[in-house]
């Protein structure tokens, strides 16, 4: 998701900071230009176009013929009024040369494909181009009508070109023979005529392309253009570790909708992998900065522009070996995940950080929509997307890039997010399934490394719920820590992060270069405040690859990191963990689940109680925009954040806490809250946040979950003892009866806690929000008082499943309360208070 989101500035630093890094670190001058490349002059073409050195590069993609439209009788004008911009889900665009359009009488085009037999009576200047489930238009007149004709002759749609000349259809059946009829008010005017554009031919995100369109491309270093499958330029910036002649050295990609391309500015991994001996190329997706094309969030095409990335690039004599791994965090994580699931052939390995399983786990968790972080971050799309909508593009424009400035013709024709968001409120198979990571996973075949945090204030840590569906490749590896979004970058996981890609991209034994210790203090004193963190030892000097590969291998594959930021006891709050366990899979194998039932004296205790009742709190909508920190994020990467993790008022909520426990506890996956609820509302919003209560007096922020109480029918097939999973679709929500009690089950995000014997497990239940840094929640409206209530006892058996490793040692003493990284801590009364 958003890397930026929330704390701009503080990346901002970080990147002038690695930018300086780079410099001093690289002794050549050439190098150095790179980091400052000037935008080119209008007279100065920009650099670094893939196109073949003796081509020219030109607003046309190449290899994308055109054609001209001829102007035809008229007679079948549309039947339907036109509509505007088509409305769509997600598509991508295929890769079909357009061909020359004939005219054809009005009945033909709405019975059969149109044939070449032209009456010429006018031309037009309009392109259309067929694509990945898309066909779009332009340089067509302003407000011409467009008639969408599929391969059988159907009218698909209708509408009218935007003030750039440009349309997009979007969602379409792949197939050759997509023709549009389009009356251009000039040709009108002067023939009563019409014109036929194509046949073009639509393709599917899940056709190969041709390799040999993208081959002939040569990039240079620094800023420039790569042609995809469709002839979409992508602004590209080309950064390596040392002259070409010097080369080839290993490729890494940073794709991404930020701006990866910005020659002035780069995201963290076009600037580390150079660093570390990697050429790292940063790519805009279709649609944002100087790419072109149309921003549709994760549509087919943007899987298919990585993949033919991926392609492009392994062709370049400077890489090594032909092949290229993926690097980056957040939104450039999240789009790893969805270009390696088409399994281009050239791709090495991924490492995708903080990233998300789903959109609704992050947009509705539980199924209320997050109109903090979620909503920001859309609107900050919404923004990037529109011409010139990066600062960095603009300057470009300004500045006479020719391919840039014609790369905004589309960019009108972005989809409206919060319409979609607003209209996509439930589960439905065809907008949600494309959009989620854990849907498509198995299809990814190459090694992959993937690091997170439970707490991330921004993707939610809802990630690890899709771990086990890493089917089709068996080398991959798992790591995940308490923290924030930034705590994949900590020291414990750098190491492996830059032993892996030594293994499977550069075929290198891992070694250290210098430089890393310069990034890791760089990115350590930037983003978490701390400038003295160490990385572990080369483990692998004097074996063979093969051997190296076998150790690296023969690590656990799924690697929890306990405690962090209490594993320096000189600086409390650095991105250092107590402790660490391994395991083979994910959910840990080891886990038993394990019951404490609620109880009348408001405890937790593993047997269910005898006596029966109810705990009522008010549903209070007060606190739905309330957050734990101000700053952002960028605050929260900080070692000892200045946390507000406020309590609501007593009446708002119910809490249950059990005796100090007898012996370490230690939790590790997901949690289920199995609840006995009623409302005098027939609906309800419910949050759940678990905590530990220490003998020291503090209380520490473990989790949270939310469930909208008419969203609680469950998948049976997919839920479990531990994880209660909802279908949330429109026709299973289920109104509550005002005053009679229901059984819910609120899943809580995932977790790894160490309870030391001696604390105590405690839960709230109370209406959402004051549980995040960044996440709000469009909580219901209170229509009167609402009361909520909370059924105990035999009759209403009310429980927390926990995941409990039953024989773990915790090897440290308490850390103090305000060590732990994203993790909040309060005083409280220790006797419950």
């Amino acid at each position: 998701m958003a890397f930026r989101t929330g704390a701009v500035s503080r990346i901002f630093g970080v990147l002038i900071a690695l930018s300086a890094t780079f410099i001093s670190a690289c002794e050549s001058d050439t190098v150095r230009t790179i980091v400052a490349t000037q935008p080119p002059t209008e007279t100065q073409p920009p650099t670094a176009t893939p196109m073949p050195s003796d081509e020219t590069p030109t607003a046309t993609p190449d290899g994308v013929p055109t054609g001209t439209a001829t102007a035809v009788p008229t007679g079948t004008a549309a039947t339907e009024t036109p509509t505007g911009a088509a409305t769509s889900t997600m598509v991508p665009p295929t890769t079909v040369p357009t061909s020359t359009a004939t005219a054809v009488s009005s009945e033909t085009a709405a019975t059969e494909t149109p044939t070449p037999t032209a009456i010429p009576t006018g031309t037009s200047s309009a392109q259309l181009v067929g694509s990945i489930e898309q066909v779009y238009l332009t340089d067509a007149s302003p407000g011409s009508l467009l008639e969408l004709i599929s391969p059988s002759g159907d009218v698909v749609d209708v509408g009218s070109a935007d003030a750039r000349g440009s349309y997009v259809w979007r969602d379409l059946t792949p197939g050759a023979g997509y023709t549009v009829v389009i009356d251009e008010t000039p040709i009108a005017a002067t023939s009563g005529a019409q014109a036929v554009l194509g046949p073009v031919t639509v393709t599917a995100m899940t056709d190969p392309p041709d390799l040999s369109t993208l081959e002939g491309q040569v990039l240079e270093r620094g800023y420039g253009y790569l042609r995809t499958r469709d002839g979409t330029l992508l602004a590209i910036n080309v950064v390596l570790p040392g002259p070409i002649d010097e080369g080839p050295y290993p490729a890494l990609i940073e794709y991404s909708g930020y701006d990866p391309a910005n020659p002035r500015i780069n995201q963290p991994g076009v600037l580390i992998g150079p660093l570390l001996g990697f050429a790292t190329v940063g790519v805009n997706m279709r649609g944002t900065g100087c790419s072109g094309g149309a921003f549709d969030y994760f549509e087919p095409a943007q899987s298919t522009d990585g993949y033919d990335a991926i392609e492009v690039v392994a062709r370049q004599s400077w890489v090594k070996g032909g092949k290229v791994g993926m690097i980056g965090i957040s939104y450039p994580g999240i789009s790893q995940l969805f270009t390696a699931q088409l399994q281009p052939p050239s791709l090495a390995a991924i490492a995708p950080l903080s990233v998300i399983s789903e959109t609704p786990s992050t947009l509705y968790p539980g199924g209320i929509l997050n109109n903090g972080f979620a909503v920001d971050w859309a609107a900050e799309r919404q923004r990037d997307a529109v011409a010139g909508g990066q600062g960095w593009s603009q300057t470009r424009i300004d500045d006479g890039d020719q391919i840039c400035i014609d790369n905004q013709k589309l960019k009108d024709q972005a989809p409206d997010i919060f319409q979609r968001i607003e209209d996509n409120p439930f589960y439905t198979e065809e907008v949600a399934d494309p959009l989620s990571p854990a849907t498509f996973v198995d299809k990814i075949n190459v090694p992959v490394f993937l690091a997170g945090a439970w707490q991330d204030e921004q993707t939610g840590g809802h990630f690890p719920t899709m771990l086990d569906r890493f089917t089709g490749t068996d080398k991959a590896h798992f790591t995940m820590t308490n923290g924030g979004h930034t705590d994949s970058l900590g020291p414990e996981i750098f190491g492996r992060w830059f032993e892996f890609f030594s293994l499977y991209v550069a075929d290198e034994i891992p070694v250290l270069p210098p430089a890393a210790g310069v990034v890791l203090s760089t990115l350590g004193d930037s983003i978490f405040g701390v400038s003295d963190l160490e990385l572990a030892p080369d483990r692998f000097v004097g074996m063979s690859l093969e051997d190296a590969r076998a150790a690296f291998e023969a690590d656990p594959k799924v690697r929890i990191l306990f405690d962090n930021g209490a594993g320096d006891e000189t600086t409390p709050g650095s991105p250092v963990p107590g402790f660490e366990m391994g395991f083979d899979a994910w959910p840990i194998p080891e886990v038993v689940p394990t019951a404490w039932y609620l109880t009348g004296d408001d405890g937790l205790q593993t047997d269910v109680p005898t006596d029966s009742g109810e705990k009522a709190y008010d549903y209070n909508t007060g606190y739905s925009q309330d957050v734990t920190l101000d700053g952002g994020s960028g605050a929260a990467w900080r070692t000892q954040p200045a946390w507000h993790w406020d309590f609501v008022d007593l009446d708002d909520e119910v809490v249950f806490t059990s005796d100090a426990l007898t012996e370490d506890l230690i939790l590790v996956g997901s949690a289920s809250v199995d609840v006995w609820l009623k409302s005098t509302a027939t609906d309800t919003d419910v949050q759940v946040t678990l905590s530990e209560i220490r003998p020291d007096g503090f209380e520490l922020y473990i989790q949270t979950g939310w469930l909208r109480a008419a969203r609680r029918v469950l998948n049976e097939d997919a839920s479990s003892d531990l994880r209660p999973v909802h279908t949330h679709r429109e026709e299973d929500e289920s109104p509550l009866t005002p005053g009679e009690f229901a059984p819910i089950r609120v899943e809580l995000y995932p977790f790894g806690h160490a309870f030391r014997a001696g604390s105590s497990i405690r839960i709230a239940i109370s209406t959402p929000g004051e549980s995040r840094v960044l996440w709000k929640f469009d909580v219901l409206e209170e229509v009167g008082d609402v009361v909520n209530a909370i059924g105990y006892g035999e009759t209403y058996p009310s429980k927390i499943v926990l995941p409990v490793i039953p024989g773990a040692d915790i090897p440290t003493d308490y850390p103090p309360a305000n060590a732990y990284r994203a993790q909040p801590s309060r005083s409280v009364d220790v006797t419950g208070g």
